[in-house]
C-alpha cells in the first residue's frame, strides 16, 4: 500500500507512546489517521508502526522497548505535529466524537489557514490545518 497523493513524505514525525496501542487507536478513530503497518514484539508493543494522512506518515512506537532510540527518547518532551487536512470542521467534528481533547477551536489565522489543535492520550500536540507549505529545492 503507498502513500496517497503519489510523492513520498521526506520527513516522518516519531512519537513514542507509554500505550501505543491506545495512541495507535486514537489517531485512527479520532484524527483520521489510517494504519499502514504495526510490527509488534512478543510482549505486545508495538515496536514501529506508520499511519498515513493524505500524503504524508508519522511513525509510532512503544516507549520501553530498550532500542537505541527509546534511550535517547528518555526525558524529551512531547512532540508537536502540524497535519494539512481538505475540511478543518469535519476532521475537528470527528476528533470531538471521539472524545480527544481539543485545545483550540478551528480558528481562520491571519495567514489564511484554518486550523485546530489537538492533545493525545500522552500529551503530543496535533495541530490540523489547511495551510500546506510550498518545499522548493
Amino acid at each position: 500500500m503507498a502513500v496517497t497523493g503519489g510523492a513520498r513524505p521526506s520527513i516522518y514525525p516519531t512519537v513514542l507512546y507509554t500505550d501505543a496501542k491506545a495512541g495507535i487507536r486514537q489517531l485512527t478513530q479520532a484524527l483520521g489517521f489510517r494504519e499502514l503497518s504495526v510490527y509488534e514484539g512478543e510482549d505486545g508493543s508495538v515496536l514501529h508502526a506508520e499511519l498515513v494522512q493524505g500524503n504524508g506518515a508519522v511513525m509510532v512506537g512503544s516507549k520501553g522497548t530498550g532500542s537505541r532510540y527509546d534511550e535517547v527518547m528518555k526525558g524529551a518532551g512531547p512532540t508537536g505535529v502540524y497535519v494539512v487536512v481538505d475540511d478543518v470542521d469535519a476532521h475537528h467534528r470527528n476528533a470531538v466524537e471521539h472524545g480527544a481533547e481539543i485545545l483550540m477551536p478551528p480558528t481562520d489565522q491571519d495567514y489564511g489557514s484554518r486550523d485546530y489543535m489537538a492533545r493525545d492520550v500522552e500529551g503530543n500536540i496535533w495541530s490540523f490545518g489547511t495551510y500546506c507549505p510550498e518545499i522548493r529545492t
